[in-house]
C-alpha cells in the first residue's frame, strides 16, 4: 500500500496565520502565528490589522512549518487552504499564498471550507472520522450544528447562530467584567472559582415555540444583554460584584444550550458520534458537560486537543488530505475567497 501524500494547509480566515503538514492522518507541523495582541487594544479583531498581520507572517510561517516537518516545499505533494467563510481580506492573503505555491510547484490546490476543516482536524488525534457523524462548531464567529453523512463531500447545516455566537459572547461578556482579550480563555479560568447555579441566566431558544421553529439553532445575544444589565444594576446599586460567580453562571447557560442541542441532534438523527470543534470547544466546563451528557445518552464524543481547536492549518491539511485520499478533484486555480462560504461547499 502507497504511503499517504503530504499535504500543506493554508489558514488565514482571521487573526490566525496558520500552516500546517500532515501525511495522511499524521501531523507533521502546525505553525502558527498570531496577531491577537495587536487586536487586544480594541477587544476584537480589526480587519485590516489582521490582513496586514497576514502579509507579514505567511511566508516565515511557512518556511517554519517545512522545517518542523523536516521537509523542503518541493516534497509537498497537495495545498490546500481556507477559501471561506471569514475576513475577506484575511483570506485572500492566504489563497494568493497557496495560488503561487501551486503554480509554481505544479501541486493541486483545493480551497476549502474553514468550518469543514474544524471538524477534519479531530482525525489527527483520533483517525478517521466515523460517517454520519453531528458536529458541533464553536468559535467566535459560528455556532453550528451539522450532520456529516461524508466529509470530502457532503455536510448539512442543521442549525446555526442566528444573532451573536458563543465565542463572541464569551469576548462581550469578559470586556463587561474588566476581563482581557480574548475572552473565553480568561472567562473559562476565572469561572473555577465560581458557582455555576449562583444566577440563573437565560437559556435562548430553549422554550417550547421556539424549539419548534428553531431546534437546532443558537441565540447568545439575549444571554449577552442579561448579564450586562445585570452587572450594570450591581453596580449601580453599589452591590458587591463576584466576577467569578458571574463567569461561572454565564458560561454555564452556554454550555448547557450547546450540548443540549447537540445530543438531542444525535438523539433525534440516530447517530452515534458527536465532534466539537472550534475555539470555544477548549472551553474546559464545555467538554466536561459534553462528556458527561453523551457518556448518559450513549453517544460516543470526540473533541481535539485545545490546541487544534482553535484556528490552525493543520486542520486545513486534514481535509485536504481526506480530498486527495478519496480522490476529490482538485479546485480551479480561479477560485476566490468567499466571506460567507455556505457549508455545503466544502470544496471551492
Amino acid at each position: 500500500m502507497p504511503e499517504p501524500l503530504i499535504v500543506m494547509g493554508i489558514e488565514s480566515s482571521c487573526d490566525e496565520t496558520g500552516v500546517g503538514i500532515v501525511r495522511g492522518h499524521t501531523l507533521l507541523a502546525d505553525a502558527i502565528a498570531s496577531s491577537v495582541d495587536q487586536h487586544a487594544r480594541w477587544g476584537g479583531v480589526v480587519p485590516e490589522v489582521a490582513s496586514r498581520a497576514h502579509l507579514e507572517s505567511m511566508v516565515p510561517t511557512i518556511n517554519r512549518a517545512c522545517a518542523d516537518a523536516g521537509i523542503k516545499l518541493k516534497d509537498v505533494d497537495a495545498i490546500a487552504v481556507t477559501g471561506g467563510p471569514g475576513l475577506v481580506g484575511a483570506l485572500l492573503v492566504g489563497v494568493a499564498a497557496a495560488k503561487a505555491l501551486s503554480v509554481a510547484l505544479d501541486k493541486p490546490l483545493y480551497g476549502v471550507n474553514h468550518l469543514a476543516s474544524h471538524v477534519a482536524v479531530d482525525t489527527l488525534e483520533h483517525g478517521p472520522l466515523p460517517e454520519p457523524a453531528i458536529a458541533m462548531l464553536v468559535s467566535g464567529g459560528h455556532s453550528s450544528l451539522l450532520h456529516v453523512p461524508d466529509l470530502a463531500t457532503d455536510v448539512h447545516q442543521l442549525g446555526a447562530t442566528m444573532d451573536d455566537a458563543a465565542g463572541e459572547a464569551f469576548d462581550k461578556i469578559a470586556r463587561v467584567l474588566g476581563l482581557g482579550f480574548p475572552g473565553g480563555p480568561q472567562i473559562d479560568r476565572i469561572a473555577r472559582d465560581g458557582d455555576p447555579l449562583a444566577i440563573d441566566f437565560p437559556r435562548g431558544l430553549t422554550s417550547k415555540p421556539d424549539l419548534e421553529k428553531h431546534r437546532y439553532d443558537f441565540s447568545f445575544s439575549g444571554l449577552k444583554t442579561t448579564v450586562a444589565r445585570w452587572v450594570e444594576a450591581q453596580q449601580r446599586a453599589g452591590s458587591h460584584i463576584n466576577v467569578a460567580d458571574v463567569a461561572a453562571s454565564f458560561q454555564e447557560a452556554v454550555v448547557d444550550v450547546l450540548t443540549r442541542k447537540a445530543i438531542d441532534a444525535c438523539v433525534t438523527h440516530g447517530v452515534e458520534h458527536l465532534v466539537i470543534g472550534g475555539g470555544v470547544a477548549a472551553n474546559s466546563r464545555l467538554r466536561y458537560v459534553a462528556e458527561e451528557r453523551a457518556t448518559k445518552a450513549g453517544i460516543k464524543l470526540r473533541v481535539p486537543r485545545p490546541g487544534l481547536c482553535t484556528d490552525n492549518g493543520a486542520m486545513v491539511a486534514a481535509l485536504g488530505s481526506i480530498m486527495v485520499s478519496r480522490g476529490v478533484a482538485p479546485s480551479n486555480i480561479d477560485f476566490g475567497a468567499d466571506s460567507s462560504l455556505p457549508i455545503e461547499s466544502v470544496r471551492l
